[in-house]
């Protein structure tokens, strides 16, 4: 029988996943839990030393010998400390050392308890990575547990060898053994381009025939990069969903405005289209229908391409990672024999150009959709997050405009010192679609000294932040609403002109139609920012219409 704390059985089990089969046992009392796995699980050679200053040198003794990863597993507290010079040893040697710790919980760090102290991150920069488990409450927890792991012990060999710690909180009771058998785990692997690419070919060989319907979803990504992936891609064997942010050329074989059939479709309409594979590429994904989608397909494996070899979870399901360029790996892609069929991206291709974009009265989305499919093609677009970078994703943009975004972290600020920057060292006309709120944020990026007549910003100013109304199961009653949504009355005019804009005032669609000609003028002077004035209600309003004829028109196909 083993414990019942998830996190060790998630650890030990990963452990022996992973191929690491030696375990070095210091006593105490707070790792009884973990003691006691390694000692009976049967995976494990393990062995007994009381001090632990002298348990971090003798694994490293075994590590050296049999060239492979050792566990060191220590109590809580200053036991933990004792490692230290083991662990920079281990560091600058590079060893594969993977040190684990029991912890008291979080909450009694501190508090005058025996034997606490601050213990994860304890070793700093002397360490390749350093994980924090959860106590294990919730199905989140564990898969948060299991993923920490796994990023660990990929970190042991990534480039050569070194050490890792996992810090493992447990709560009272400690001896309570019911669990009997460690779990069925799921173990993330690397594979790389080592060998001149046969690693990974091999890898796509055995792996590929177990998956006929491969799904290629592209995050973020530059223009040159997407062109990279566009070309390997061309051809509709693979299913291929891309946004706005991912640049890829609007004559490539890629899905876009998947986002609404996503909305439309009941789930037993979208059976057909869960993919078996999905490889992702590229940064970040705005759409949280396709993230909850991915994350709902039962018995999804996720592959996650990316030059720096790091893992991204973001479905619950990866299982490997691909350290290689994007175009590098579909290059080997494609050379196998074992290609899908090209069925499932027709179907993919099919339910979404069924849907049109539907017409919507004057509103942010109307105006959106009239500024972004009148660019230049040789234009730069910048969004900005929240409201702007979604409404965009429902417009079809002119081929050869690269769009950019701080998509990173998401956050409201730097939208417009990020277009300023960007727009000062260009030769191309920089567009700045940007909600009031990051504009007001950040409206002190007008003021630096190095705005060019090249840019053009879009502020949509409906009074707050409208993209609150959305939250569901927000009760945005009372005053709630003002302090949500940070309600206002401010224009940008006054600053913009003070600053040398050329300024534009857009409240109708009459005055918005006449304004594109002065946004779009390339030979203007000056810099324009055109303000489009809305109602927040009537943006809410437009936007549930236009989503209800989606849904509508999905019934119809249906039909």
């Amino acid at each position: 029988m083993y414990s019942d704390k998830k996190n060790v059985l998630q650890l030990v089990a990963l452990l022996r996943a992973h191929g690491v089969r030696r375990a070095v046992l210091c006593p105490g009392s707070r790792n009884v839990p973990l003691v006691q796995a390694f000692a009976t699980c049967g995976g494990f050679e393990c062995f007994s030393v009381t001090d632990e200053r002298g348990a971090g040198f003798f694994a490293i003794g075994l590590a050296l010998h049999v060239q492979a990863s050792v566990v060191v597993c220590c109590t809580s507290g200053s036991a933990l400390l004792n490692l230290h010079p083991a662990v920079c040893e281990a560091f600058y040697r590079r060893v594969p050392l993977v040190v684990v710790s029991a912890d008291r919980p979080a909450a009694w760090i501190g508090q005058m308890d025996g034997q606490t102290l601050p213990q994860p991150g304890v070793f700093g920069g002397l360490v390749r990575k350093a994980v924090n488990l959860p106590e294990v409450r919730t199905e989140e927890d564990e898969w948060y547990a299991n993923r920490l792991v796994n990023e660990a012990l990929l970190e042991v060999d990534h480039h050569g060898y070194g050490p890792v710690h996992i810090n493992v909180p447990l709560s009272e009771p400690l001896f309570h053994f019911t669990a009997e058998a460690l779990p069925s785990v799921r173990r993330m692997v690397r594979r790389d381009m080592s060998d001149e690419g046969r690693t990974l070919a091999f890898f796509l060989k055995e792996e590929l025939p177990k998956y006929r319907r491969v799904l290629v979803v592209s995050g973020q990504m530059s223009s040159d990069e997407a062109v990279g992936v566009a070309a390997c891609l061309s051809g509709g064997r693979v299913a291929w969903l891309t946004e706005v942010l991912g640049n890829c050329p609007s004559a490539s074989d890629a899905v876009r405005g998947f986002d609404a059939l996503l909305y439309a479709a009941r789930e037993e309409d979208l059976q057909a289209l869960r993919p078996d594979l999905v490889i992702t590429v590229g940064g970040h994904i705005v759409s949280k229908r396709l993230k909850q989608f991915l994350r709902r397909t039962p018995s999804l494996v996720h592959w996650h391409v990316s030059p720096d070899g790091l893992p991204a979870d973001l479905f619950c399901a990866l299982t490997t990672v691909v350290e290689a360029s994007p175009a590098d790996f579909f290059r080997l892609f494609f050379r196998s024999e074992a290609l899908p069929s090209g069925v499932y991206a027709q179907l993919w291709h099919e339910s979404c150009t069924r849907l049109a974009s539907p017409e919507t009265g004057y509103s942010e989305m109307y105006a959106v959709r009239r500024v972004l499919e009148a660019l230049p093609p040789h234009a730069v677009l910048h969004l900005a997050n929240s409201s702007a970078v979604r409404l965009a994703e429902l417009c079809r943009l002119p081929e050869g405009v690269e769009v950019q975004c701080n998509r990173g972290v998401n956050g409201i600020e730097g939208s417009v010192s990020a277009a300023v920057g960007y727009a000062a060292v260009s030769d191309r006309l920089n567009f700045l679609l940007v909600g009031d709120l990051s504009f007001f944020y950040d409206m002190n990026a007008l003021w630096n000294g190095h705005v060019r007549s090249n840019l053009r910003i879009v502020v949509l100013n409906n009074g707050g932040g409208a993209i609150f109304h959305a939250l569901p199961g927000l009760d945005m009653a009372g005053d709630t609403r003002r302090f949500v949504t940070a309600s206002h009355g401010a224009s940008a005019a006054g600053w913009a002109e003070s600053q040398g804009f050329t300024y534009l005032r857009v409240t109708d669609t009459v005055s918005l139609l006449a304004a594109l000609d002065d946004l779009l003028d390339e030979a203007a002077t000056a810099p324009v920012l055109l303000e489009v004035f809305t109602d927040a209600e009537t943006d809410a309003e437009e936007q549930r219409n236009y989503y209800h004829a989606v849904k509508e028109e999905w019934k119809n196909f249906l039909r």
